[in-house]
C-alpha cells in the first residue's frame, strides 16, 4: 500500500507535456501581437508572410463553439492547453486546405509587411537571464591562455547558474523598433539569446520535467551597458540594474514559434548575430554550460514562474566588451547602426540604433556619462 501510495503521489506530480492535442496543423504557425488598423492584436503567422487576426478569423471559421479569442498573448498561452490550440489549428487548415491565402484571402487576413510588428508579450511579469552561461564567453577579453584556463576551470566546477531580472514595460520592444543609446552610455554591448516562454506555472520543477513547461521560443536579445558605476556611494562591483535595465534593452520577436514546431534547443540551437552585415556573433548548444532545462529548475527554485515569463539562454563569445582585446577595430553600438540577431528555425531581429538627447536639469543624483569617470 504504501508503494501504491508513493507511485499515486509521484505520478500527481508529474506535469504533462505542453498539450498539443490529436489535431494536426496543415502546416506550422507561429503566433505574435501586432498592431492591425489601430488596434493591438493577437496574431496567426503563417509561412513567415501572412499574420491571421486570431479574433476576426474564430468569429469567421465555422464552429468556434463557446470559446473565446484570446484578448493578448499572455490569455493566449494560458488557455493554450484549454482549446485555443485547437482553434487555431483549425483556422489554419480552414485557410491553407480552402487555398485562402491567395489573390482571394478573407479580410482578416493580412500581409505582414503591412501591418506593424510589436513585442509578442507585452509584457512578461518576469525576464530571467543567464550571466556567461556560454564556454566561449567566459573571459572573453582575456589571452588565449587565460580563457583556456577560465574555460577549463568553469567545465571543473560549473556550480549552478547565475540568473538576473531585466525589466519588462519599458525595456521590451518589438522587431524594427529603435534601440536606444541612453545619453552618455556609451558603452551599449550585444547580446544575441533564445527566450523560453513559459507555458504554465512553474515550482520547482526539476531539469528532467522543464521541456512540459515550455510554451514556445523566440529570439532576444540582451542589450548591454558595460560603462558601470561611478566612483563613490554604496556598491563597487558590478551593477546589474544600469548593466542591463535601461529602456529599450530587451528586444523580443519577431514572434513565438510554439514548441512543438521548433523542437529540442538543446539539439537544434544555432544563434547568430551581426552588426552593420558583420557577423559578429554564432553559436549552438553545445556551447552552453547549463542547459535550457537547468535554468528552468534553478529559476523555479527561486522564483515561481507564470505563463508569459520568459527565461534567455545567455549569448555566446563575440561580445563587444569580450572581443575589445581580441579582435582588430572592435568598438561598442554606434547612432544609425543595424543589429540583426537571428536564431535558425525561428526568425530575425532586426533593429536599428539611435543615441538620445541629452536630458536637462537634475541634482546630480542621474546616472552620469561613463566619459566622466572611465578613460575610453
Amino acid at each position: 500500500m504504501r508503494l501504491f501510495a508513493v507511485m499515486v503521489i509521484v505520478a500527481a506530480m508529474a506535469a504533462p507535456a505542453m498539450a498539443q492535442g490529436t489535431a494536426k496543423a496543415a502546416e506550422p504557425y507561429k503566433v505574435g501581437t501586432y498592431e492591425i488598423g489601430g488596434t493591438q492584436t493577437v496574431g496567426l503567422v503563417l509561412r513567415d508572410r501572412f499574420v491571421v487576426d486570431i479574433g476576426a478569423a474564430h468569429k469567421a471559421v465555422p464552429n468556434g463553439g463557446a470559446l473565446a479569442a484570446p484578448r493578448d498573448m499572455i490569455d493566449l498561452i494560458e488557455r493554450y492547453d484549454s482549446g485555443v490550440r485547437a482553434r487555431l489549428v483549425a483556422i489554419t487548415n480552414y485557410l491553407v486546405a480552402g487555398d485562402r491565402l491567395g489573390a482571394a484571402r478573407p479580410a482578416y487576413v493580412h500581409d505582414l509587411a503591412k501591418v506593424k510588428t510589436l513585442a509578442p508579450i507585452l509584457y512578461p511579469s518576469k525576464i530571467l537571464n543567464a550571466a556567461v552561461n556560454f564556454y566561449s564567453h567566459v573571459n572573453e577579453a582575456g589571452t588565449a591562455e587565460e580563457q583556456a584556463a577560465a574555460r577549463r576551470l568553469r567545465r571543473e566546477q560549473r556550480g549552478v547558474p547565475y540568473l538576473f531580472l531585466k525589466p519588462g514595460r519599458g525595456a521590451v520592444i518589438g522587431n524594427g523598433e529603435n534601440i536606444v543609446i541612453p545619453y552618455g552610455r556609451d558603452r551599449t554591448d550585444w547580446e544575441v539569446e533564445l527566450g523560453a516562454v513559459i507555458g504554465r506555472t512553474a515550482k520547482y520543477v526539476d531539469a528532467n520535467s522543464a521541456p512540459n513547461y515550455v510554451f514556445g521560443y523566440m529570439v532576444t536579445i540582451d542589450v548591454s551597458d558595460r560603462g558601470g558605476r561611478p566612483p563613490g556611494g554604496y556598491g563597487s562591483g558590478s551593477d546589474w540594474f544600469v548593466g542591463k535595465g535601461h529602456d529599450t534593452f530587451a528586444p523580443q520577436g519577431p514572434w513565438i514559434v510554439p514548441a512543438e514546431f521548433y523542437g529540442d534547443p538543446m539539439k537544434n540551437l544555432r544563434q547568430t548575430l551581426s552588426v552593420g552585415g558583420t557577423t559578429l556573433q554564432e553559436a549552438r548548444a553545445g556551447d552552453m554550460i547549463h542547459s535550457l532545462w537547468e535554468l528552468i529548475e534553478y529559476g523555479s527554485s527561486i522564483v515561481t514562474l507564470y505563463p508569459g515569463d520568459v527565461i534567455n539562454n545567455g549569448t555566446s563569445g563575440g561580445t563587444a566588451a569580450g572581443s575589445a582585446q581580441t579582435r582588430t577595430g572592435s568598438r561598442f553600438l554606434k547612432p544609425g547602426e543595424v543589429l540583426e540577431a537571428s536564431i535558425d528555425g525561428i526568425g530575425t531581429l532586426r533593429m536599428p540604433v539611435m543615441g538620445e538627447s541629452a536630458p536637462q536639469g537634475g541634482t546630480g543624483a542621474r546616472l552620469p556619462p561613463v566619459a566622466t569617470y572611465r578613460k575610453q
